[in-house]
């Protein structure tokens, strides 16, 4: 692909990703997308053959950015309580902090793809699946530091925590709540302190208030 190509579908996969931030994955056709970027849905056919396939690209791209605004900061902490902590926080409100003006596409998948078996959403569970694997090791390496009780239910612990970003989702995106950040906190902080935390390792709060 010449660079011009490359830079051409760059913009698209930014500019595609916010828009599917705000209208999920369903709600993204060619034609919609095409008038986003400032193309014909003819110039947008050279670069994705489908409208399968430019979701398949904006869910890579989507990991790419998290990967970039979530995990990586997190993964520069010290291993245990400290890291998993960071991730959290980092989490909650990351489209925000990635400059979208939606929520995570992931979390909406969730509810839009439940009962549609197709290709991007066997793409949605394996992303959702590779992400709390990712947890179930962060909450394992704080069991081993000591900062987590030594037989917790990492599995549990996982359930807990997923439900607390969806419900923060739910309540921020859906039902606007301007609480939704705080609550989402306390209930993580309630979590952790469960589970065995000490005291001050415990706490933490959005960097970032508002809805993701």
């Amino acid at each position: 692909m010449s660079p011009g190509a490359g830079t051409t579908r760059d913009r698209i996969l930014e500019r595609g990703l916010d828009l599917v931030s705000q209208v999920g994955l369903s709600g993204l056709t060619l034609g919609v997308l095409a008038d986003d970027v400032s193309m014909s849905k003819s110039g947008l056919f050279a670069h994705f053959r489908s409208k399968e396939a430019v979701q398949l690209a904006l869910l890579e791209h989507m990991a790419a950015t998290a990967e970039r605004v979530v995990v990586a900061p997190a993964m520069r902490r010290p291993s245990g309580l400290s890291r998993i902590t960071t991730l959290v926080d980092l989490w909650l409100g990351w489209t925000q902090r990635a400059g979208l003006r939606g929520g995570c596409p992931v979390a909406a998948a969730l509810f839009e793809l439940d009962d549609i078996d197709s290709c991007v959403r066997a793409e949605v569970m394996r992303m959702e699946s590779r992400w709390r694997t990712l947890l179930s090791t962060l909450a394992r390496e704080a069991v081993e530091t000591g900062e987590l009780e030594p037989d917790l239910d990492v599995d549990q612990f996982v359930w807990e925590l997923c439900g607390i970003y969806l419900s923060h989702h739910a309540s921020s995106r859906f039902l606007r709540d301007p609480d939704a950040a705080r609550r989402a906190a306390l209930a993580f902080q309630s979590l952790l302190h469960r589970s065995g935390a000490r005291g001050g390792a415990a706490r933490t709060a959005p960097s970032r208030p508002g809805p993701r």
